[in-house]
């Protein structure tokens, strides 16, 4: 009789359906030991000697692997094949030996990398001993974070009260985030302008370049920065005799992509399905130890903790035949493709992330919906690995004027064959896709004019918060850590309350900043990368057998401890003094009057400072307790003007909860406390909004946004109004449309909001606009030009931003300039918005126009339920 161990008992059922009667196969539920959360647990003065226990909950599983033995011959440990799975096979051995359960007993080690049949038999037929060194590698981690956790975190309450914990990765991870954020607060938006121009040559198709030479200086992308220079470009291409100086077609490739990694599977999975890491593992977790097809387990997918980006010879076998059937045989490479892994610090011991059967495609197994979705997200990226390249051809046509001080570029890019596009593409953070456009055949040297010129404003942009796909790349690229820990690292950062999530990205609460603030003052080296990564590598010379695991646990020891030695007796004073000072821009932003930021703003007094309390920290006066004006750490808005404590609204009658009126880092805003939900629901005063006049009925108006406006009548989706970071929008899916004022955000009809959605998208895929099938002439009253348009749901007429659907059985052709107005009468006294329909005033108005919406509300309102 053979005893067989596994982590979970759904692996122990389907390995033990495998391997049949001679073999029984128990789950040791994960680990079955670890370091009791006391000090004294890893003694450095004991050479780092551990002290393990078994919880209760493992005391009855290892007792069964016991009772099993006594009439077994042979122990086989059959854990994950990582270092974590090495780990738990070390500490059943020392749990059984212990218990005398081993004596005269066989003890083998097998590991295998998918659980089906073919590969449990041949792990089975070829055991191997436990590998000591990554044990020990494991050993080494496992005290390395318990030192840091158990030496750091004390030190933590006694200086800084309020602040849970600090750990070895945990502490980098927020840096990246509270580093992001204060990048972002530095951030001041630059102004700069584009020009195009919509160009013909000898009657060709229109196209679009841009501008790349003006007055015999090169354009790039900020060269243009204020708006009298961009109009004298656009009169400068208008007038221009062109010529076509030189056309370039060249031929490139695009290569696919490696199938996944543990880091690239999270990465692509929160891009492409909104799964958080957590989500992913646990799903990925499933499809690995397996499910019932037809009435046997079978794993769907090999082992999902890995960072090798190689497939077994037999899968790319697989793959390439796969490719062939479905695909045709042009689209299988003449020679099948390697992967090597350009992460830092990577192991590729173990095969990629891909299916244990290519056979088995998406949609021809019954899954759950996560399931679903993640496997085919696999199957997909591990096909398109071993596909033919894309071909594209990418055309550049040059422009210039006589003399050549004026130029212009047109580049577009055709895929000539697809390839592995035809199954996959990967995604991207700042989710946009490449746009590709052909552009029309023209001849070196033919003339060219410019029909219609585009002269439009920008401001340049923060640099963006890290949502978990990105966040676990730049991880990764440091060297931080390693993937498998990622999903609970970020975890714990939430359960602490040192970040939130807003729009699925990471912003750092106060409580995580003041944290960080504190270790990046007294315990700098600890939070560095490059002193993180350092230690991963050592960590993978203890696993190759380069490096004595205790060795390294001496090294930082010795430094470590000093650090938290020297700051012992660091008094609360210094602690403060140092964090009024490396949180300045933060918790005392820079008056507009240019007045002393510190000065209390109630007493006039009085220095503000930072004050520790049991609840973390806060803002108080110096003259305390005669001046008693407190704030959050974000809470002045630079002007000196906050509010003191909490500016009571009233009551919300449906939940009887106080609404306040409170003064922000980005200004005032407006907060409720809702049953049910964890935190409180918060909104920005719009900008033109007067503090002064806000009611308790325009603060619920405000909170109770995002408001569903109606279900749109193509899908049935919700349409939706509310305050964003740009300004008020209406919302159809992924499509944003911008609203003129904030009052229409609760006053906006289902059609008003349906058109301006579709007037969006058509903006997105038409530059130039939808083309009328009919123009009727100017406006008899107001001016300006009316025509009929063919629009998405139907024949509409449009004057300016005023557009009116035509009745059922109306002609489009047939509609007179007198119907079109009484059509647009109707729809302008049921509330639709008129707007000049020039479309530019004056070059002022232009100006003034962009400026007002770059302005808008720096912080984007969180989401609120209905």
């Amino acid at each position: 009789m053979n005893v067989v161990v596994v982590e979970s008992p759904a692996k122990a059922k389907t390995i033990n359906k495998y391997l049949g009667k001679d073999y029984t196969v128990l789950a040791s539920f994960g680990h079955v030991r670890d370091l009791p959360a006391k000090d004294g647990s890893v003694r450095p003065e004991e050479d780092f000697a551990m002290e393990w226990e078994v919880d209760a909950k493992s005391a009855p599983k290892i007792k069964a692997i016991a009772d099993a033995l006594k009439d077994a011959d042979r122990l086989i440990l059959a854990t994950d094949p990582d270092r974590e799975g090495e780990a738990i096979s070390w500490h059943l051995l020392e749990a059984l030996n212990k218990r005398r359960a081993l004596k005269g007993k066989t003890i083998q080690r097998v590991a295998f990398n998918a659980i089906t049949k073919k590969a449990v038999e041949e792990a089975i037929a070829h055991p191997r001993e436990i590998d000591m060194e990554l044990v020990e590698a494991y050993l080494a981690r496992r005290a390395l974070d318990y030192l840091v956790g158990f030496t750091l975190s004390p030190v933590l309450w006694r200086k800084l009260p309020g602040a849970k914990s600090a750990g070895r990765v945990q502490s980098v991870a927020l840096r990246l985030i509270t580093e992001r954020e204060s990048e972002i607060e530095r951030f001041r938006p630059q102004e700069y302008w584009s020009v195009e121009a919509d160009v013909r040559s000898d009657g060709s198709d229109a196209f679009r370049a841009k501008l790349t030479r003006f007055e015999n200086e090169k354009i790039t992308r900020l060269t243009i920065g204020e708006e009298t220079r961009a109009r004298a470009a656009e009169r400068a291409i208008r007038s221009a005799d062109f010529t076509i100086a030189a056309v370039e077609a060249k031929p490139t490739k695009r290569n696919p992509p490696p199938p996944f990694t543990t880091s690239t599977l999270q990465q692509e999975a929160a891009r492409k399905l909104g799964f958080d890491a957590a989500r992913t593992m646990r799903t990925a977790q499933r499809l690995y130890e397996g499910v019932d097809l037809g009435g046997e387990t079978v794993g769907l997918i090999t082992y999902m903790r890995t960072d090798g980006v190689q497939m077994d010879g037999s899968a790319v076998a697989a793959a390439r035949r796969t490719i062939g059937e479905t695909y045709g045989e042009q689209y299988v490479p003449d020679v099948p493709r390697a992967y090597s892994s350009k992460a830092k610090n990577a192991q590729e011991a173990h095969e990629a992330i891909r299916p244990t059967s290519f056979a088995r495609k998406p949609g021809s197994i019954r899954l759950d919906s996560d399931q679903a979705r993640l496997y085919e997200l696999i199957w997909k990226r591990a096909v398109a690995s071993q596909m033919e390249s894309a071909r594209l051809e990418r055309t550049t046509i040059d422009l210039e004027n006589a003399d050549g001080s004026l130029a212009l570029r047109a580049t577009g890019s055709v895929v000539t064959f697809d390839g592995f596009f035809t199954l996959y593409q990967e995604g991207r953070d700042d989710e946009e896709d490449e746009k590709e456009s052909r552009l029309p055949k023209v001849s070196q040297g033919a003339p060219a004019k410019a029909e219609t010129t585009y002269t439009e404003q920008h401001f340049t942009q923060p640099p963006p918060r890290y949502t978990e796909a990105s966040l676990v790349k730049k991880m990764e690229e440091l060297g931080i850590g390693r993937p498998s820990t990622y999903a609970s690292v970020l975890s714990v950062l939430r359960d602490r309350d040192y970040v939130r999530m807003e729009d699925k990205r990471f912003v750092p609460e106060d409580k995580g900043r003041v944290v960080i603030a504190f270790l990046e003052n007294f315990f700098t080296r600890y939070v560095e990368y490059d002193f993180t990564a350092d230690l991963e590598d050592q960590l993978d010379k203890v696993s190759s057998g380069d490096l004595d695991w205790k060795e390294l646990l001496r090294r930082f020891w010795a430094d470590f401890s000093a650090s938290v030695e020297g700051i012992s007796d660091l008094r609360i004073g210094d602690v403060i003094d140092a964090m009024n000072e490396a949180l300045a821009p933060l918790i005392y932003p820079p008056r507009e009057d240019g007045s002393d930021p510190r000065v209390c703003p109630k007493c006039n007094e009085g220095q503000l400072s930072l004050r520790l309390g049991r609840h973390g920290a806060f803002v108080g006066c110096s003259n305390y307790p005669d001046c008693r004006f407190t704030r959050q750490l974000g809470g002045a808005d630079g002007s000196g003007n906050g509010i003191e404590g909490d500016g009571e609204l009233g009551e919300d009658p449906e939940t009887g909860e106080k609404v306040f009126l409170k003064d922000g880092r980005f200004g005032p805003y407006v907060e409720m406390a809702v049953p049910g939900e964890d935190k409180p629901r918060r909104s920005s005063v719009p900008k033109g909004w007067d503090v002064e006049d806000m009611t308790l009925d325009k603060a619920l108006m405000l909170l109770r946004l995002p408001r569903e406006v109606g279900k749109h009548p193509e899908d049935g989706e919700p349409i939706e109004a509310g305050l964003g970071r740009y300004g008020p929008f209406v919302k159809h899916g992924k499509t944003y449309a911008n609203l003129p004022n904030i009052e229409e955000v609760f006053e906006i009809g289902l059609n008003r909001a349906v058109t301006l959605i579709e007037e969006k998208k058509q903006s997105r895929g038409a530059r130039g606009g939808a083309e009328p099938l009919k123009d009727l002439g100017e406006h008899p009253e107001e001016g300006g030009a009316i025509q009929v348009m063919k629009g998405r749901y139907g024949p509409y007429v449009r004057h300016g931003k005023i557009n009116a659907t035509l009745p059922k059985g109306m002609d489009p052709e047939a509609v007179t300039l007198a119907q079109a107005v009484e059509l647009i009468k109707a729809k302008a006294a049921k509330g639709g918005t008129k707007r000049k329909t020039a479309r530019k005033s004056s070059s002022k108005t232009a100006t003034k126009a962009k400026t007002a919406k770059s302005g808008s509300a720096k912080k984007t309102a969180s989401k609120k339920k209905a």
